[in-house]
């Protein structure tokens, strides 16, 4: 990804009173890398380094926070890209479109329902597990890059996260001015349709061809996963529907699913291996968040009943879920 994405976080950071140097450091960062917007980041250091900051500062919320005041220019090519496009539907096709030359291994969509829209974005790779401060940042800028030509005070239908919901949660539907809803397939802004031809403030035909351009030559393209990674970024996608059929990731792979089953194969795996492997790092991550009960863990990971995940869990760790959330708080108590 294009390191504009941080354009900025140090110093908010520190105005969060954090210590920026410190959160770098612990992922091998240097304030130097940050400093040219065209700088390739690898995307694992960079929500890495989004989650650091939220605890760094103390601020859970951080990455919401950040989002909000985070403005289109400081995207880079890509922010540019929408802010010269002729009118707010040519803006939303060209993030769609374009949006994973600037972060790679990302799925970025236009969907439209009735009279809504949806502009859709998550990562599809499934090694990037902890990834809540990148969703709510980057819904923050999408609005940001809208609220250019609709005006400050415009405000969504609704947004969507596929993370759960944070412990009082009540701070998104503030910062959206809309209903929030956690636990869903992808991140998403939905809004009515009818104002797509709405000009763009700074439109201008020959500087978005020429942005287009030098989005579409970046070194690396849009990213290239390996397939075990697609498979478990897919079933993430998946998980709070219920437990993901191998024929519809297959499906949305663009694969037969003799195929799918084939070259996982070939690689040593299995798609039952794969969905245990992607509940069980999700399992450990949710059950960090003390305000989530087993049962919404169990819901999140597609159980149909608790009593299925607490088995599974008990397999994978050799402890139920409730015994190492008791083992958690005896460890962080203070002596």
């Amino acid at each position: 990804m294009l390191a504009a994405a941080a354009s900025g976080l140090v110093d908010f950071v520190a105005h969060e009173g954090g210590n920026a140097d410190a959160l770098l450091s612990t992922v091998a960062l240097d304030g130097s890398m940050l400093a040219d917007p065209l700088k390739a980041l690898d995307l694992g250091d960079y929500c890495a380094l989004m989650e650091g900051a939220a605890r760094e500062t103390g601020n859970p919320d951080f990455g919401l926070h950040f989002g909000h005041q985070f403005q289109p220019e400081q995207l880079g090519p890509i922010g540019e890209l929408a802010l010269t496009s002729p009118n707010v539907g040519t803006a939303l096709e060209n993030l769609a479109r374009y949006f994973p030359y600037h972060q790679q291994v990302t799925q970025t969509r236009l969907v439209t329902q009735g009279d809504r829209l949806r502009l859709e974005y998550r990562i599809v790779d499934g090694r990037i597990v902890e990834r809540r401060q990148d969703a709510e940042l980057t819904m923050g800028m999408f609005m940001n890059i809208l609220r250019r030509s609709f005006g400050a005070r415009w405000a969504p239908d609704s947004v969507c996260f596929e993370h759960p919901r944070p412990s009082g949660g009540h701070a998104h539907s503030e910062r959206f001015q809309a209903a929030v809803h956690f636990g869903q397939r992808t991140n998403a802004i939905s809004f009515c349709s009818r104002d797509l031809a709405m000009p763009m403030p700074g439109h201008d035909l020959v500087a978005m061809g020429r942005l287009r351009a030098e989005l579409a030559a970046l070194d690396g393209g849009v990213g290239q996963l390996p397939l075990v990674e697609q498979v478990k970024g897919e079933l993430r996608s998946r998980l709070c529907e219920g437990e993901p059929a191998i024929a519809l990731v297959a499906e949305a792979l663009g694969l037969p699913r003799w195929t799918l089953q084939r070259r996982l194969s070939e690689q040593g795996q299995t798609f039952a291996t794969l969905l245990a492997a992607v509940r069980q790092s999700l399992a450990l991550t949710y059950l960090r968040e003390p305000h989530l009960t087993v049962l919404d863990v169990s819901t999140l990971l597609g159980y149909s009943e608790t009593s299925a995940f607490t088995r599974a869990f008990t397999h994978w760790f050799g402890h139920s879920p409730t015994a190492l959330r008791a083992a958690t708080r005896q460890a962080t108590q203070p002596c």
